[in-house]
Parts: structure tokens; sequence; C-alpha cells
């Protein structure tokens, strides 16, 4: 009788490898955990345009990721459809970590316009990261040279004669235009709405005298304000900001007491599995509360605040309730 011999030591080895392989590929997250995330790059989606204060946020909170996790991570503008395209591309994206995206408060606001479905549940919340008051900025060829004057001209003029602009139709620098004129006994649509992909764009326009005001955050029209291409005559805020000292407030500037702001946070597709949610979360507190990006945003004059994803989704939740009676008053909602 003929006796087969044993296996080889190398022939084991193998043998055990492959054993091991096939273990994983029936063992629920087994496979996922041997490829622990992230083993590969990361994409953030920036729903608006490169220039604007949300790409900037993206690409700071992109690289400190990277350092720490030790993996790319690439900021791509997907802009159009007022938000749209970019939100609903972090939204439909495979639960897998590997694409994630910046949030803005037009998640709150886009769905009571019927511009889409999506809205704060259609999503993985993961961090709030800042939130920012908007200015109103004009160009530097602007006869008018402090808030107080472009206001008293707004008032005495027909409903349509200026233009504004500074994010899609409907969005949070358009309501915070609507609230203004509302705060000065106008109607909503006594200055025309011009809509932009975001602040950068906008900002652009207004160099090229394409329009008369931009609505956006101080920190976004910084650039051209300070290239000697626009002014900015005012903040709509409770105070000033420290970095932008010499910008009154509505208040100071005009005698309107209004305010309203923005905000930027990080979130996932739902379903995102709870050990990837937990690290990438981890991730973004050190990097929220790293020196490097509170230098970045003070420097830069960007709000910083902080939610953790059960925050984040009560806060989503209050403001989506506040931007749908905010934009019912002022008519914007389609019938």
């Amino acid at each position: 009788m003929t006796q087969s011999n044993p296996p080889s030591r190398k022939r084991r080895q193998v043998l055990t490898a492959a054993s091991a392989l096939g273990a994983a590929a029936l063992v629920p997250g087994l496979a996922r955990a041997q490829g622990a995330w992230p083993n590969r790059p990361v994409t953030i989606v920036c729903p608006w345009g490169a220039g604007g204060g949300t790409d900037a946020t993206a690409r700071i909170i992109a690289s400190l990721l990277e350092k720490d996790l030790g993996q790319p991570f690439n900021v791509v503008n997907r802009t159009g459809g007022s938000g749209v395209v970019g939100h609903s591309a972090i939204a439909t994206a495979p639960p897998d970590g590997y694409t994630i995206g910046m949030i803005t408060v037009e998640i709150t606001m886009m769905h009571w316009q019927k511009l889409t479905e999506l809205n704060p549940t259609s999503y993985t919340p993961l961090a709030l990261m800042n939130e920012d008051p908007p200015g109103v900025t004009v160009s530097a060829s602007s006869p008018y040279a402090d808030i107080k004057a472009l206001a008293e001209a707004i008032k005495a003029s027909p409903a349509g004669k200026f233009k504004a602009s500074g994010t899609g139709q409907g969005g949070i620098w358009h309501l915070a235009l609507i609230g203004w004129l509302q705060a000065m006994g106008l109607k909503p649509n006594h200055v025309a709405w011009v809509p932009s992909n975001g602040a950068g764009p906008a900002m652009q326009e207004l160099a090229a005298n394409g329009v008369d005001i931009v609505t956006c955050s101080l920190p976004e029209s910084r650039a051209l304000v300070e290239a000697g291409k626009a002014r900015s005559l005012a903040i709509m805020a409770t105070q000033r900001n420290p970095v932008f000292a010499n910008v009154p407030t509505l208040k100071e500037g005009a005698g309107v007491d209004y305010s309203v702001g923005a905000w930027r946070g990080i979130a996932a597709p739902a379903g995102l599995p709870a050990d990837i949610t937990t690290k990438i979360v981890a991730a973004l507190k050190k990097a929220n509360e790293s020196k490097e990006f509170r230098d970045f945003m003070a420097s830069r004059g960007f709000g910083v605040k902080w939610a953790d994803p059960a925050g984040f989704a009560a806060f989503m939740a209050a403001g989506n309730t506040a931007m749908g009676g905010a934009m019912k008053a002022a008519g914007l909602l389609p019938t």
C-alpha cells in the first residue's frame, strides 16, 4: 500500500492562507476589516465652485485628513442646480467611506423649493465644521461708499433696478438679501437676484460689473476686496468680525437690526458603516481642534463650530424647520 506524502511546509502555508481568505469572504465584515478604511484615495465632493468659502474650507479639511489618515483626500467641485448636483453626488455615492462631501445650509432649503427630494436625513451626518454670517459687498467702481448710502439708493430705486448675486436661487445668501430687504420694509424681490454657482463666480461677476451687490461671507469676498476690485460695506451679524474689524454691522452702519448665518459640515451617504463613521468623526474632531485649522479659519475670518453626528443631525433638523418657514414667508416656495 502506497502512503501519500504529507504536504510540504510551504504548501501548508499556502493552504492556510487560502483558507483564511475563504473564511474572510464568508464572514460578514471580515474582508473589509482586512482592508481597513481608508486603504485608497478618498473623494470629498464640494457642491460649490472653486474660490468660495466652501471650497477653501473643504480643502483645508482634506489636507488635515490626508496627514492624519495617510491616504489622499481629493476635493472635487461638482457645481450646478443651485447646489443640487454636488449634494446629489454625495448622497448617491456608495456608502463605503470613499466618497464623502461638504454639505451646506442649502440642504435645508432645496427640497422646500422642490429642486430635489434630498434633505438632511439623506446622509450620514459626520461633523459640523463652521458657520459664517454674510456681508454686503459692492464693486470698487460702485458710487456707494457705505451701507447707509447703498440702502438709501435701494429704497429710492424701482424694483429690479439693482441686481445681486452670491449663490443659487433661494440659497442662504439669497435669503440673507431677502431678510435685509424685508428688515428695511421692502418687498423680497425689490432687488433682482442673479443665481450663481457660489460666491467665487458671483464675486467675479461683481468685479465685471455684471451685478451691483454680492451677499456672501466676508472671507469669500476678501480676495477681490484686497485686490482693490470690491468693497465690503457691512456684515449681517450682531457684532463685527475681528478679522474684518473695519466692516460695520448692518445695525451700526444703517440702523437695521438683522443677522443671519451659513454653515458647512461633512457628511457621507446614508448607511455608512459604524466603524468607518467612528474613525472619520475622530479624524474630523482632531482636524477641527488643530492649530492649523483654527489658524487657517481665523486668518480668513471663517467661523469655527463643532458638532458630532448626533449634534449635527439635530442642528440640521432645527435649521430645516426654520428655513422652510422663512422661504414660505418670502414667497419662495412653489405652489
